[in-house]
């Protein structure tokens, strides 16, 4: 006798799923169904490798709802991360479905730069014997769109692997066309191995590479689901928006602190928190007025000013706008720029520049409001990294942002999210946010582990927390931080908290780097190169590093100030402290939270 109702029954016809999603679940509670008509199962016959590449954590959200489902129609399953497997154990797999994000300008995430180097070496095993599908994730405004996820696509089939469904590529709302994409890719499998759905899957993991967690503790796989996301955020209330940074400073740095209530919302050291921001109406007052509206009119019922408030983003144009607006308008500024084809003198001309300049720049050609709205890419929640411990305060999250301001009295600028907090929310009022899990980046799981944090600037915001959960856990583990910004008198945020401390015992040490107090800048890296005999001992010591901040410049000069480091100590030249750092990295003792 069936222990569940028929799937079409569990599932409302007006349920909120879109039908990607629907699809997803049914195949997911049919799997559960056929469990309970079983009264034992046999082990699975086929294993599926979920791969992930992650930065933020979505990679790897999405590989394990794929061991989910894999299990759910009765195969085996396991997640890994990519830079945890070899070629040698990548070509003795069957079925490999790699989930990969893209990082930067087409670069692989931090965690798969190991292997797709490994996979592209001459003495590659070759991989005849292995099936496999890639699901990209990226964002279109980026000119390397899933770059990452066409590189390794094109690779496996390279050294002989058979692909078994297409490479799908998705933007940043990659929710509908992964759910269609692994409910095929799932079924197609489970039919090809004639798998009974709720087998047993108890030993599908032996033998397997350790799943990647990073240095911490709990992964987000054995974390409690949350009814708050991307699709349905949590109002939060704002209880704390405090000052942190000097008013005489060049830059506004303030402290937030979001009321969980009775949310159930569980964070971990090193998550960070979407914030869903709101247009500013002035701003969205100044574009409708560019375009010619009143903001009277409307689309599918909805209020133009308001479609334009909550949805669309009116700040960063996007790359099919910069298109339009250059067939528009030909004679243009911007249409100058791209007729050169030169991508980064293009970005120099961008950088600054909204989407109501360029509308101003392109003059009698630029489009009406029914034009323009096409090329206005969705309004995407903007992620910051969790400045608070759990431990210490499970009923807030706190963040450390920056608001972003520039420009001149003719013309003023200000990010979208960062001043939406710092201007537009009352008081109490609340702001819609979900959690972004980040299952990579925590303390070491080793409460005596020793811990190196560098992060100048606003990147001291998830070691904040990292102390924080270190002091009320009682880790004995010893606590680094290089922090550094402009000025300390002006700029030297929670510098109370941080002498607290210290005089506590949990900080041992405090290395700051406040770049314009004297002639000779100063920055983080050169506090690195300043104690290399020490680090270095650190290392040895079993030391976790840990890096938060600015990708373009900061990281890429943290590293190499790091493998100096390694270099001059070991005295075994640079490509032993290449070496020396890519076992870190695969020990997940070397970790970035970059942006």
């Amino acid at each position: 006798m069936s222990l569940l109702p028929p799937t079409g029954s569990l599932i409302p016809v007006d349920a909120p799923f879109s039908a990607a999603q629907e699809s997803w679940l049914a195949g997911f509670i049919a799997g559960i169904a056929a469990a309970g008509r079983r009264a034992s199962g046999s082990a699975p016959t086929t294993t599926i490798d979920v791969l992930f590449g992650t930065q933020t954590g979505n990679a790897e959200f999405l590989a394990d709802e794929l061991v989910a489902g894999a299990k759910a129609r009765g195969l085996g399953g396991r997640a890994t991360a990519l830079d945890a497997v070899t070629p040698e154990q990548l070509a003795g797999m069957s079925h490999v479905l790699v989930v990969t994000s893209t990082y930067g300008e087409g670069e692989m995430p931090d965690n798969a730069g190991l292997f797709w180097e490994a996979v592209q070496a001459t003495t590659v095993p070759r991989l005849e014997g292995l099936q496999y599908a890639v699901l990209g994730l990226g964002d279109t405004s980026y000119d390397e769109f899933c770059q990452a996820g066409k590189l390794l696509d094109t690779r496996f089939e390279q050294l002989g692997a058979t692909r078994i469904h297409d490479r799908v590529d998705c933007d940043v709302d990659f929710e509908d066309p992964a759910a269609l994409w692994s409910a095929a890719v799932l079924d197609r499998l489970a039919a090809e191995a004639g798998a009974q759905p709720g087998a047993s899957v108890a030993d599908a993991g032996a033998g397997a590479p350790a799943t990647a967690a990073g240095g911490a503790g709990a992964s987000r796989a054995s974390r409690p689901g949350s009814q708050w996301n991307k699709r349905n955020p949590f109002p939060s209330r704002l209880a704390v928006n405090r000052l942190l940074s000097s008013p005489r400073s060049a830059k506004e740095i303030r402290h937030y602190e979001f009321d969980l209530a009775d949310s159930g919302i569980e964070y971990s050291a090193g998550d960070a928190l979407a914030v869903v921001p709101v247009n500013d109406e002035v701003f969205v007052g100044e574009l409708l007025e560019q375009v010619g509206a009143n903001g009277g009119e409307e689309l599918d019922g909805q209020p133009i000013v308001d479609l334009l408030r909550t949805d669309r983003e009116i700040r960063t144009p996007s790359k099919d706008l910069v298109a339009d607006l250059v067939q528009r308008a030909p004679a243009s500024e911007l249409a100058a720029v791209v007729a050169h084809g030169d991508k980064h003198e293009l970005d120099r001309w961008l950088w600054g520049r909204d989407v109501l300049d360029l509308l101003r720049d392109a003059g009698s050609a630029a489009p009406g409001l029914d034009e323009l709205l096409p090329n206005l890419r969705p309004l995407q929640a903007r992620q910051y990294s969790i400045s608070s411990s759990p431990l210490a305060h499970p009923d807030r999250i706190h963040l450390t942002i920056a608001s972003v301001r520039y420009g001149d009295p003719h013309r003023m600028y200000a990010g979208v999210a960062s001043t939406f907090l710092a201007d537009r929310v009352s008081p109490d009022g609340t702001v819609d946010v979900y959690l972004q899990p980040n299952a990579s980046f925590g303390v070491p799981a080793d409460d005596s582990a020793p811990m190196i944090m560098i992060g100048p600037g606003t990147g001291i915001a998830p070691f904040r927390g990292f102390l924080h959960e270190r002091a009320a856990s009682g880790a004995t583990g010893r606590n680094w931080l290089f922090f550094g910004d402009q000025h300390r008198e002006t700029d030297f945020v929670y510098e109370d908290e941080l002498t607290e401390l210290q005089e506590q015992g949990v900080l041992d040490r405090l290395d700051l780097a406040f770049s314009r107090d004297q002639a000779e800048k100063v920055y983080v890296q050169t506090r690195m190169l300043e104690q290399a005999s020490e680090l270095y001992a650190w290392l040895e010591d079993g030391g976790h590093v840990y890096v938060c901040g600015d990708a373009s410049r900061m990281a890429k000069d943290v590293e190499s100030a790091l493998l100096s480091v390694i270099a001059s100590r070991r005295g075994r030249g640079d490509d032993d402290a290449q070496s020396y750092l890519a076992d870190m990295r695969r020990g997940k003792r070397y970790v970035r939270d970059v942006y």
